[in-house]
């Protein structure tokens, strides 16, 4: 097995949260690397949006740009996956999938979100294109189209009122969704919103463009877009492995952090959508710089209080005494 020599941090995922946190500790000339197995969940999407200065940039371009940047300060990248992390002494060992072995004093952990959605024929083939969850990523590109919202509980509500704000043709469609109760039913109505209590069978489409909602009854429902509520569930088996616990989010799980990243377990951290399921593009990146400040200045603790002990040691030993050497 390849055991790379110690690095300061492994950074376990190239999306934007971990790419970002490796160019700020490569620019605090720490020693990075990145394991990515180049998997990226928007691939699907269009463009990356709400970002500044990049507004629409396709995300595997803006990866591809990333870990240029990444590279150009320093950081060593392994395109492979890590399959296993222990914990040994003064740092981790992280298991690729290539055979070989990364070592680090810290881990953080920016492996991002699975998205479990509607078990429904259909939907994962138009997902990131047709079949949409957040009207922020992808809300103006379906600004005044046929857009259906595919209920799921009460959130399927708030999602339904905000895509009304992007167009006035938005049919919520209850399928599996409780009745949310007379108040709910009194905004959907006040603002226009066409309400179906029926079930989804699966969606049609061609081409690789969706054309209806099929129903049960087999009734359709003409539409150009189709909203729906995934629970996302963090990728935590490396947590888990070095003895975390998973969280519970609104939205799904998640590795639990502190403000600045950090988890309860010793030396390892999280960003992006692995702590934060909601983060979109621009609020991951961010939170990958933050949780790069703080474990350099955890490391950097860590280096000046050796350094301290080091000069004590030195200060204490007899004069004319060599370093290693016994005093006569």
């Amino acid at each position: 097995m390849n055991t790379t020599p110690t690095h300061d941090v492994a950074v376990l995922g190239g999306g934007a949260a971990g790419l970002s946190a490796a160019v700020a500790l490569a620019r605090s000339l720490r020693s990075v690397v990145v394991v990515d197995a180049g998997e990226p969940r928007n691939a699907p999407a269009g463009g990356a949006h709400n970002l500044l200065a990049r507004e629409g940039v396709p995300p595997l371009e803006l990866l591809a740009t990333g870990r240029e940047e990444a590279q150009r300060y320093g950081a060593h990248l392994r395109r492979t996956r890590a399959l296993a992390a222990r914990r040994v002494d003064g740092g981790f060992d992280v298991e690729l999938a290539d055979g070989g072995t990364v070592r680090a004093r810290r881990l953080l952990l920016a492996t991002g979100l699975v998205d479990e959605l509607p078990e429904i024929p259909g939907i994962r083939r138009f997902w990131g294109t047709s079949v949409l969850h957040c009207p922020y990523c992808h809300g103006w590109e379906v600004r005044g189209q046929r857009i259906g919202v595919l209920g799921a509980g009460p959130a399927s509500i708030h999602q339904a009122l905000l895509f009304r704000r992007l167009s006035e043709h938005v049919t919520l469609v209850r399928h599996s969704m409780p009745d949310p109760g007379e108040a709910a039913w009194e905004q959907l109505a006040a603002v226009g919103i066409r309400v179906v209590d029926a079930a989804a069978e699966r969606l049609r489409g061609t081409d690789g463009v969706l054309q209806a909602l099929v129903l049960e009854d087999g009734q359709e429902i003409p539409l150009d877009a189709l909203v729906v509520a995934p629970r996302f569930t963090a990728r935590t088996e490396l947590y888990e492995q070095l003895g975390g616990t998973p969280a519970e989010h609104p939205l799904g799980t998640c590795v639990a952090t502190d403000a600045v990243g950090r988890t309860d377990l010793p030396g390892v951290w999280a960003a992006g959508n692995t702590a934060d399921p909601a983060a979109m593009v621009s609020v991951a990146a961010g939170s990958g710089v933050v949780a790069a400040a703080a474990i350099n200045a955890d490391l950097l603790a860590e280096d000046t209080d050796a350094a301290v002990r080091a000069r004590s040691a030195a200060s204490a030993r007899p004069r004319g005494t060599r370093a290693g050497a016994a005093p006569r």
